[in-house]
This record gives structure tokens, C-alpha cells and sequence, in this order.
């Protein structure tokens, strides 16, 4: 039941900031659509298949992308408008606020501990969305 509460969380998280970022109304249950997806799969591996968490954001981010790619071409809309807003949730926010503040507190184990998994979900989510504009871009000249 936490999933499913979590997963409409993301929905409605990703559609307050898609009118912060001036989405058109039309798209904004697309967005949420997107954003909820990917942390439902996020959550899915995480918790429920216990997958690492780098591995878990990198497979959700390959399925935002894909759905951001696939909403894009069917409303004739950029992809960044479906792309940005659907990797919200699965950005590290509280991995970098761990990482600023045992830095502040002069704890350099858990600092190292926290940027190195801020940097590989990072990587991972940077990976995701380079791998699926590449196929996009390819199967789409052919």
C-alpha cells in the first residue's frame, strides 16, 4: 500500500512542478503520468526486488525517458517537457544535503560515503537519458 500512496505522491509532485515550470495544462497529467511511473519502477526494484539503488534510478530513468520520448511524438511537444519534470523524483536530493552537511560536520567518512552515491545515481540518470535519446535518434533516421 506505501507504493501505491508513494507512486500518487509522484504523480501530484511532478504535476506542481510542471506548473512551476509553465507546462502547458494539457500536458500536465502526461507529466505526472511520467513522474509517477518512474518512481513506481524505482520503488518497485528498490524495496520490492532489492536491486541497488544506482541500478534501480538507472532502469527508471530509462523508462521516463522512454515515455518522454513516446508522449513527445505523439502531442508534437518537446521532449524536455515530459523529461524534466519525470526525473525529479528520482534525483538525489537528500543524498547531496547528506553529503553538504557531513562535510559541514567535519565527518569526511560518511561525506565520501554520500558523494559517491550521489555521483552514481547521478551518472546513472545522465546514462539513462543519453542511452534512449541515442536509440530515438537512430530508429528515427531509419
Amino acid at each position: 500500500m506505501s507504493i501505491l500512496f508513494q507512486t500518487i505522491g509522484a504523480f501530484f509532485a511532478v504535476v506542481t512542478l510542471s506548473i512551476m515550470f509553465s507546462v502547458p495544462k494539457k500536458y500536465l497529467k502526461y507529466t505526472g503520468i511520467v513522474g509517477a511511473v518512474g518512481w513506481f519502477i524505482y520503488l518497485l526494484m528498490d524495496d520490492t526486488l532489492k536491486q541497488d539503488a544506482a541500478m534501480a534510478v538507472f532502469v527508471a530513468t530509462l523508462v521516463v525517458a522512454l515515455m518522454s520520448h513516446t508522449f513527445a511524438r505523439i502531442f508534437k511537444a518537446p521532449v524536455t517537457m515530459f523529461l524534466i519534470p519525470g526525473i525529479v523524483p528520482l534525483v538525489p536530493g537528500i543524498g547531496m544535503y547528506r553529503m553538504a552537511y557531513y562535510m559541514f560536520a567535519e565527518d569526511s567518512a560518511l561525506a565520501t560515503y554520500y558523494f559517491n552515491y550521489v555521483l552514481q545515481v547521478a551518472g546513472m540518470i545522465a546514462l539513462a537519458v543519453f542511452i534512449m535519446d541515442t536509440l530515438f535518434r537512430v530508429f528515427q533516421k531509419t
